[in-house]
């Protein structure tokens, strides 16, 4: 079973690449994030056609996240991440697909920092821990998929001297991220590439792709019933270098499903 995550930074403009990649990898779960469409605006009859269905929360102008299944329906099991009722932004959905839970995320920016958008950064953040730990603790399979916008260590980013005012690398975020994934998360594409300077995002400036000159950022993160299935994990980094690409590749993960352990 192959599951990815992929921020298409608009959904609108990036459908010609996104499809182009879903012909050529056929993962069977595609989360993406920030659609920046409104409900009304995502490219259901597109994707169908490619054979995946999809579910959805649209935003207008940002944020937005989705889950496609290919060949399946995905089941919609929780839409909105809990903790905050007041909270209208569209970061989180989570679907039921092949005997798999899986948790489509887009964790704010929170930048500029020190400031009100760090605060819900890290307001957002302790709410999916707290919401993370009840997954963990119902003993399913889960994935969560998604950007994080969290830059775990130094080795993942490529000069970690430049991002330390970074709502991205503050040891505030770091800090958080590694209190999720103490919880007994596996960090799928870091278990695989333990001492590898691998990245996720590379900037449209200065020619941060050319250079190298990324982040890893988006993370699959592995509950224990599905750590010991993992098998492969990596990046379409080739997809960040195409024709009008989002600032993103694509992150996926290999499970060989027959290896579960319930």
């Amino acid at each position: 079973m192959r599951i990815a995550t992929y921020n298409i930074n608009g959904i609108g403009s990036r459908l010609p690449a996104l499809l182009e990649w879903l012909e050529e990898t056929q993962p069977d779960v595609a989360c993406l994030q920030e659609l920046k469409a409104p409900q009304e605006r995502f490219p259901e009859a597109a994707l169908n056609e490619a054979g995946y269905q999809a579910l959805w929360i649209g935003q207008k102008s940002w944020n937005g996240v989705a889950i496609l299944a290919r060949g399946t329906t995905p089941v919609e099991v929780r839409r909105g991440l809990p903790g905050d009722a007041a909270d209208e932004q569209s970061r989180y959905l989570e679907a039921a697909i092949d005997g798999v839970l899986v948790a489509c995320l887009y964790l704010p920016n929170g930048n500029p920092c020190p400031g009100p958008k760090f605060d819900y950064k890290l307001a957002w953040f302790e709410r999916l821990i707290t919401h993370a730990e009840g997954l963990l603790a119902s003993g399913a399979p889960v994935v969560l998929a998604g950007d994080f916008n969290a830059i775990p260590t130094e080795l993942d980013v490529y000069k970690p001297e430049r991002w330390v005012t970074d709502a991205l690398f503050r040891p505030e975020t770091r800090e958080a991220f590694q209190r999720l994934v103490a919880q007994g998360w596996t960090d799928a594409l870091r278990s695989m590439h333990p001492d590898e300077r691998i990245f996720t995002f590379w900037d449209y400036f200065r020619d941060a792709y050319g250079r190298d000159a990324g982040l890893r950022i988006d993370h699959l993160l592995l509950s224990p019933m599905l750590a010991g299935a993992l098998t492969a994990a990596n990046v379409d980094r080739d997809v960040r270098g195409r024709e009008k690409p989002s600032d993103h590749a694509p992150t996926w993960i290999e499970l060989d499903m027959t290896k579960i352990t319930r």
